[in-house]
């Protein structure tokens, strides 16, 4: 049976919901224990709160960890992720994606080496050096791990650098819009009201400016050349105090979060959150039933809230860059 410790954990419960020819009737539910009590338990479930009374339960336990994803899974979670951040200039080698952006942001110039390159590897290696030369910007690869470990293996004789591990997070979006889900118990009474915008204003782009050190005409491409995206403004009076991006890739089914930026001087008022929570139920209303998003595992901060909301990691990856 499950104890005190378990909250906070997903759980499946067998519940009896009745009873047919004198045995009884069953029903299963999955989800996130948010309460537990002598008399009743309570869960987040994709289909909203579940209260269950204890004498209904005939069976409850805690879900094992979820096991490494599938290779098709995290090719799919990449394409979806690449989807949402596309790069103005892009080429193919074989399966792989080549993008150049004006050399603004990491993700949108490199290669993603997902699928069959056509050739062998170290030829695979060779054209993407070229690729980039020739538009006098540094050879990028995003391996994301451990798919993509033959490459970075390879990139390891040649002496490639390594930037900081990537965590690709997930969450069901469920667990941050159901009543009383994540989100609402993250969020503070003090938490400012957030606009959603089809295009990001020029205070949203001044803030991303100060993060990303410069937009060229590329970056306007990458954040707002996607089918579904919204960017979200949240407001203190009539400053703009946090801000950030979802878009809706993946044949409708991720939420991809990206650059949630909070002020300084707002932090730690549930700013973040609610920008968080405004994309959540957008997205949800476009039909979306996940969310991504991708934090350096080094930003403690960041990491801290996103587990807060049920984040887990996904899978991995690191961005390569061959010597100078």
């Amino acid at each position: 049976m499950l104890q005190e410790q378990d909250v906070g954990h997903r759980i499946v419960v067998r519940r009896i919901v009745g009873s047919r020819a004198g045995r009884p009737v069953f029903s299963d539910a999955l989800g996130e224990l948010v309460e537990l009590t002598e008399t009743h338990l309570e869960m987040t479930t994709r289909q909203g709160r579940l209260r269950v009374p204890i004498a209904e339960v005939h069976r409850a336990k805690r879900v094992p960890p979820t096991r490494r994803p599938t290779a098709d899974a995290v090719v799919e979670l990449e394409l979806a992720a690449e989807e949402a951040w596309p790069a103005p200039v892009r080429g193919r080698l074989g399966d792989w994606l080549l993008r150049s952006a004006d050399g603004w942001t990491g993700r949108a110039n490199s290669a993603l080496p997902v699928g069959d390159p056509d050739r062998p590897l170290p030829a695979a290696l060779d054209a993407v050096e070229r690729w980039y030369a020739e538009r006098g910007r540094p050879a990028i690869v995003n391996t994301p791990l451990p798919l993509a470990a033959p490459v970075g293996a390879e990139l390891d004789l040649r002496g490639w650098d390594s930037r900081p591990l990537v965590l690709v997070q997930t969450v069901p979006l469920a667990d941050l819009t159901a009543p009383g889900g994540r989100v609402a118990r993250a969020a503070t009474a003090a938490a400012p009201a957030v606009e959603l915008t089809a295009a990001p204003s020029e205070d949203w782009l001044t803030v991303t400016v100060g993060r990303k050190g410069g937009l060229p005409d590329a970056a306007r491409h990458v954040l707002t050349a996607v089918g579904q995206v919204r960017f979200a403004h949240a407001y203190d009076g009539d400053t703009l105090v946090g801000v950030g991006r979802g878009t809706v890739t993946g044949a409708g089914r991720w939420l991809g979060l990206s650059l949630i930026e909070v002020l300084p001087e707002a932090r730690r008022a549930g700013v973040a959150v609610a920008v968080i929570g405004a994309l959540a139920g957008w997205a949800g209303r476009a039909g979306a039933t996940d969310v991504f998003l991708q934090v350096e595992q080094r930003n403690a901060p960041a990491v801290t809230l996103y587990r807060t909301l049920g984040f887990t990691t996904h899978h991995t990856y690191r961005s390569r860059v061959a010597p100078s």
